[in-house]
């Protein structure tokens, strides 16, 4: 074993995080064929039930909305979840099933905020996404338009976008303009990128995190799962006391 495996060992906790005492998982993509996620109704019961098993009560699936790329609505997903949760119910998998989605800011995206009411969870926060090779010109227009409008917006893993990794206070002008930030736990493994893990951890030493989610698209990401409740960051997140998922 070499120098640097011993150490990473030496790191992790000796007993596993519960993730139970986080309640609810805000940020997925478990509804069958409507984007890069869940590709079965089978492959969704699945992860449902892998989650449940990380000790999950309540899942709140967020499918992306994208103007090129998925073009869902609320009723396709919506209708989508019918299935899933009707099949939990017969299967007997103690979770709570709900909606909302994490929609790109993209050329069409005003359109949406002008025209349609959004999906959102809880105390009506919406999910948001940027594209990680640059963030939109007009995003601090779109933050302010939620707000106006009465949403809540949370940006979804500030901690993947390279551009401000070199920037770090963006993510507190974030916070300042009212934008609640959720964090993926799987970031904590290095699974993106050792940079964004050290952001992360960067982020969770500061307090900036509201949400933790588990952005889970495939089985793979479950499976990472079983090594990040060992992190020593995760823990020390959830015993900030500053994640929202237990009000939901």
């Amino acid at each position: 074993m070499g120098i640097f495996s011993l150490f990473k060992r030496n790191k992790r906790l000796k007993s596993p995080v519960d993730l139970g005492v986080l309640g609810c998982d805000i940020h997925s993509h478990l509804v069958p064929n409507i984007d890069d996620g869940s590709k079965s109704l089978d492959d969704s019961i699945n992860m449902i039930s892998k989650l449940s098993a990380f000790g999950y009560k309540k899942i709140i699936t967020t499918p992306h909305i994208m103007g090129d790329a998925y073009r869902n609505t609320p009723e396709t997903i919506l209708g989508g979840l019918e299935p899933v949760k009707k099949a939990l119910q017969e299967n007997n998998t103690p979770v709570e099933m709900g909606a909302a989605a994490e929609y790109y800011v993209d050329f069409d995206f005003e359109r949406k905020l002008d025209k349609e009411k959004l999906l959102t969870f809880g105390n009506n926060y919406l999910l948001f996404e940027v594209s990680y090779l640059n963030p939109p010109d007009n995003l601090y227009h779109v933050i302010f338009k939620m707000q106006t409008l009465g949403y809540k917006p949370v940006l979804a893993h500030p901690e993947r976008y390279n551009f401000w990794h070199q920037e770090f206070d963006k993510y507190q002008s974030f916070i300042d303009k009212g934008v609640l930030l959720q964090m993926n736990i799987n970031s904590l493994t290095g699974y993106y990128s050792l940079g964004t893990k050290k952001i992360a951890e960067q982020m969770i030493d500061k307090n900036m995190i509201s949400f933790l989610g588990t952005d889970c698209h495939h089985v793979g990401h479950l499976k990472l799962m079983e090594d990040v409740v060992y992190e020593p960051y995760l823990l020390k997140l959830i015993e900030s006391d500053t994640l929202l998922n237990k009000t939901l």
